[in-house]
């Protein structure tokens, strides 16, 4: 079993209170809007990570990690990419692609709007765990945990932070 962290859209914001989730976790993913590889940085420090490139993130960024970053975890074909769109109203960047060979777990960003849901036509999951930064119009920064266990995806958490109570 191997208990993931997610998150996205930090926009170089990394706090404590997101290190103590890291700390709980097996692996951290980052769904691009990375900003200032401090944060990207400290969490490779702490455990692996697996990041994309997003819309906000510089060449050095670029450079570092992937617009498309495709693996199997355990038993699970996992697409993690920063502007996806969600089931029914994929971006046009991926909408081929992931209609072609879907992945059983489909996780972008960029929205920063907390999105779980199943496509059905598809058969995968598909996540956004909005925005654990503080640059944007959200009101609550959050981040998703759960587990991989073969091929089963469980135990989903959702992590909350008050925007307003973190500066």
């Amino acid at each position: 079993m191997t208990k993931i962290l997610l998150l996205s859209d930090t926009h170089s914001y990394i706090d404590n209170a997101i290190l103590k989730y890291v700390k709980q976790a097996d692996e951290v993913w980052h769904a691009g809007d990375i900003g200032d590889l401090k944060v990207t940085d400290a969490i490779k420090k702490l455990k692996p990570l697996r990041a994309v490139f997003g819309n906000i993130d510089h060449a050095k960024a670029r450079t570092e990690f992937p617009e498309h970053n495709r693996f199997m975890c355990e038993g699970v074909d996992v697409w993690i990419t920063h502007i996806g769109g969600y089931p029914n109203a994929y971006n046009v960047r991926v909408r081929d692609a992931i209609k072609q060979n879907p992945p059983k777990l489909f996780i972008c960003g960029h929205s920063h709007i907390l999105k779980v849901m199943p496509d059905k036509k598809l058969g995968l999951l598909h996540m956004n765990p909005g925005a654990a930064g503080k640059h944007g119009f959200h009101k609550t920064r959050t981040m998703l945990r759960f587990t991989i266990d073969g091929e089963k995806i469980d135990n989903l958490e959702l992590i909350e932070f008050s925007k307003q109570n973190q500066y």
